[in-house]
């Protein structure tokens, strides 16, 4: 069974630059997370999309290859069945003609 969550949508402290580091900027987080989902045993959407703006909010990253990291082990500490996960970030208003980001696949 794939999870599948797409454009995640907010604003949060991310980057090293010297404004980023002052002035929240937009993120984009897409995450799919293959697990083995059996009756009552389940991921809950809703707390993943939850956990992932939570923790890029606390954490306020310089970088967004160390939020991927970090999503990463707190997704999986957090939802065991986790088989597989791609996520990817997105900064689409950091330069003026296109969106960057960085994306990361796991498979345990």
């Amino acid at each position: 069974m794939k999870i599948l969550i797409e454009n995640l949508t907010f604003d949060t402290i991310i980057g090293i630059l010297e404004h980023e580091r002052t002035t929240a900027q937009k993120v984009h987080i897409d995450c799919i997370i293959d697990y083995p989902y059996s009756e009552g045993h389940f991921i809950n959407y809703a707390e993943v999309a939850e956990m992932i703006e939570t923790t890029m909010h606390k954490e306020r990253f310089e970088l967004i290859e160390t939020a991927l990291e970090v999503l990463n082990a707190t997704l999986k500490e957090h939802f065991p069945l986790i088989k597989e996960l791609l996520l990817t970030i997105r900064k689409p208003t950091i330069l003026p003609n296109c969106s960057v980001g960085v994306q990361h696949a796991t498979h345990y």
